[in-house]
């Protein structure tokens, strides 16, 4: 049982759902700066919930790709190809997809304590993020688009949005602007990472961007993102919907544009482009975080 325990824990990919607290913390931080109320209790149902989401992704996924033989062909990196915890002890994989439709479950319960609290508005958000976290694996990886704006969905617009309502108990348009930038970011996240997973995905039948376009539109796809998303960010301030405190997500710049550089120089060798892999998580994890550190500051 300790092996089945220790199994389920590295398929859920703990490191990586640092990104659930960034970005939640993002949504929390933007609807404190609104004028909510804030509430250590409701963030941390929040933070449970998003982290239930994402570590559910990561089980099915994990279980998914262990059944279709994708994970043992990979070229695992410490940031993509799986965490290979099946491949190490393929007995546990019913215990893995269970806990993942386990997590679905509480979702869904602490869905509803939300309704209850908030109203019927929140739904939709609800519904749709179910809906990702279901379909993502077995389906949306077969469709291109799909498969590359699905990650920043559910990170972006339902999950910074999602936290927002619960707190304000309204959406609001800010709301939707500021989550584009994770959209953005967190789309880059997943695009990146398909580089050196590209022969093992298109053997087991994926069909994500590269698969479609090639490389150099997918490389091509990640700058423009990778733009998109801090010039989201100056805009905002700029217009002053924003206070200049948010600024601060921009510190993440001095990564950002090696990245940049890298992708754009060394998207065909995969041995060159391993550093971006890094440089990349790192931007997604502190951008939103440092958004939301200046945010918090401007509200007093």
């Amino acid at each position: 049982m300790k092996q089945i325990l220790l199994t389920v824990w590295r398929a859920a990919r703990p490191p990586f759902l640092l990104l659930s607290l960034s970005v939640v913390s993002l949504g929390g931080a933007l609807a404190f700066y609104s004028g909510a109320t804030w509430s250590n209790s409701l963030f941390g149902l929040i933070l449970l919930g998003a982290l239930a989401a994402h570590a559910s992704v990561n089980l099915l996924n994990e279980a998914h790709d262990a059944r279709s033989g994708l994970d043992a062909q990979t070229q695992r990196t410490p940031f993509s190809g799986g965490s290979g915890a099946l491949q190490t002890y393929p007995q546990a994989l019913a215990w893995v997809e269970a806990m993942g439709y386990v997590l679905i479950g509480l979702i869904m319960v602490i869905g509803f304590y939300f309704i209850d609290l908030r109203g019927w508005a929140l739904l939709p958000i609800g519904l749709l993020g179910i809906l990702v976290v279901l379909s993502y694996t077995p389906a949306i990886t077969r469709s291109p688009w799909l498969c590359l704006i699905a990650p920043g969905l559910g990170f972006g617009p339902l999950m910074v949005m999602g936290t927002y309502f619960v707190m304000m108990g309204e959406y609001s348009w800010l709301a939707f602007g500021v989550s584009l930038i994770p959209f953005f970011l967190v789309n880059n996240l997943l695009l990146l990472n398909q580089f050196p997973d590209f022969d093992a995905d298109k053997q087991v039948g994926r069909r994500n961007l590269l698969i479609k376009a090639g490389h150099s539109i997918g490389a091509s796809v990640f700058r423009w993102f990778l733009l998109a998303a801090f010039l989201t960010l100056l805009l905002l301030v700029t217009l002053e919907y924003l206070p200049l405190w948010a600024l601060l997500g921009t510190l993440t710049l001095v990564l950002a544009l090696p990245l940049y550089i890298k992708v754009q120089r060394d998207h065909m060798d995969l041995t060159r482009l391993q550093p971006a892999l890094l440089w990349n998580v790192l931007v997604n994890l502190f951008t939103p975080l440092l958004i939301a550190i200046g945010l918090y500051l401007a509200s007093f």
